[in-house]
């Protein structure tokens, strides 16, 4: 297959997509929402295929891949939800006029052509393509070789209930072998952001080896401190779910901090109280403080917030970190000082979702310093212009003092 055909192909569907109307946009992404439904049988057939492949990959990974009645009804409520969220395309940010009838607006516009690199989760194909959809990105997918079945499933429902629907052909596209990537990476004309979603090595090979802008985590390394000042009828219950709700997850707790004065206690609180059994492991160097996703988790004693705001910020990932404290003037020194995206008060760190911030579904987290940062919603996959309209002006009349700026906002 030629991949940079595919991906100019899609470059030319998107900027037809992204001219579209909103009510275009959104009765697609209902019509795809009810033609998942009508194909669920299909669609859960070649899931079964994927999972007996997958036989003896660990529990947390093949819970990943599954995609059955719950998935499919978790991301259908994504895609309605996107289709009743405002279009996040062609919103006046600013409008100012410089001068009179020189007026200067900043309007919001897709990205272009979005590159999606994702791991071995089904419902995440969905989310993205809806997310694209809304927000009149053309979208390039690959997903993990362990669900290629049920992505090519899913994928055929989409782009015929797109299609049907009105979205230009090509709107979207489906990579299905991992050679497609090495060529996919080097389409820096076609290609307007790569989203990779996967394993530290593999996030950094992708940013290492294309000149295409990379946003993404490398890395998914999240903590839960326990004060001194913790209600520990709030912490365990945290605790487990950060732990064990979804293990596989990037937003699942891997680091434990417990403050020394009821570190013994929280421990014999946890005994038992998880569905599962969690493994602790006691910290002894850098080598513990790991992404296991997995039911492990690391455990280190610390003296204070001080010592667990400088731990996290050290050998966390900047991905999402939690405190459970009643001291509230405690917390607040932890939410300003801890360097992440998402930072949590008496919260499990799994609510680091899109889905779960109100942004109808997300296309990856990321947790570099620039925006977007935290789950990349319909607001992560736009960009702006300038529109500048005049009538007739021209810049030497204001070099040379015939005219001036009177900057004025316009509400």
């Amino acid at each position: 297959m030629n991949y940079r055909e595919m991906a100019k192909q899609v470059k030319a569907a998107g900027r037809i997509l992204g001219a579209s109307e909103e009510t275009l946009r959104n009765g697609a992404l209902l019509a795809i929402a009810d033609a998942l439904i009508g194909s669920k049988e299909m669609i859960f057939a070649a899931n079964a295929k994927d999972l007996a492949a997958a036989d003896g990959l660990p529990a947390p990974v093949r819970g990943r891949l599954k995609f059955d009645e719950h998935k499919l009804s978790d991301v259908v409520s994504g895609l309605r939800s996107l289709a009743g969220l405002p279009d996040p395309v062609s919103k006046i940010l600013f409008e100012r006029e410089l001068d009179e009838d020189l007026v200067l607006q900043r309007v919001t516009c897709p990205i272009g052509v979005i590159g999606v690199i994702f791991e071995s989760r089904p419902d995440a194909l969905v989310q993205i393509s809806g997310l694209c959809i809304k927000s009149g990105n053309g979208a390039i997918l690959k997903g993990g070789s362990e669900a290629k079945e049920t992505n090519r499933a899913l994928f055929t429902v989409i782009d015929e209930a797109g299609r049907a629907a009105g979205l230009p052909a090509h709107f979207a596209a489906l990579v299905e072998d991992r050679a497609g990537v090495d060529e996919l990476i080097r389409c820096h004309e076609e290609i307007d952001l790569l989203i990779p979603r996967g394993s530290n090595a593999f996030v950094r090979y992708i940013m290492d080896n294309s000149e295409i802008p990379v946003m993404g985590h490398a890395a998914g390394i999240c903590h839960v401190y326990v004060d001194k000042d913790a209600d520990l009828d709030k912490a365990i219950p945290i605790i487990v779910d950060a732990k064990t709700q979804y293990p596989a997850a990037c937003n699942a707790a891997e680091t434990l901090l417990l403050h020394e004065d009821i570190a013994d206690e929280v421990m014999r609180r946890l005994e038992g109280a998880a569905p599962v059994e969690v493994t602790y492991i006691e910290a002894r160097g850098e080598e513990d403080f790991t992404e296991y996703l997995d039911y492990k988790m690391t455990v280190k004693r610390v003296g204070g917030v001080d010592e667990a705001i400088e731990h996290i910020n050290r050998y966390g990932s900047h991905h999402t970190d939690a405190i459970v404290t009643e001291n509230e003037e405690t917390a607040e020194r932890f939410l300003t000082l801890v360097d992440s995206a998402g930072v949590y008060h008496n919260a499990s760190t799994r609510f680091a979702d899109g889905f779960r911030y109100g942004f109808g579904a997300e296309v990856g987290i990321s947790t570099g310093k620039l925006p977007p940062r935290g789950p990349v919603g319909l607001d992560g996959l736009v960009t702006y212009k300038y529109k500048l309209r005049g009538s007739g002006h021209i810049v030497r009349d204001y070099a040379e003092g015939k005219r001036s700026f009177h900057f004025r906002e316009r509400s």
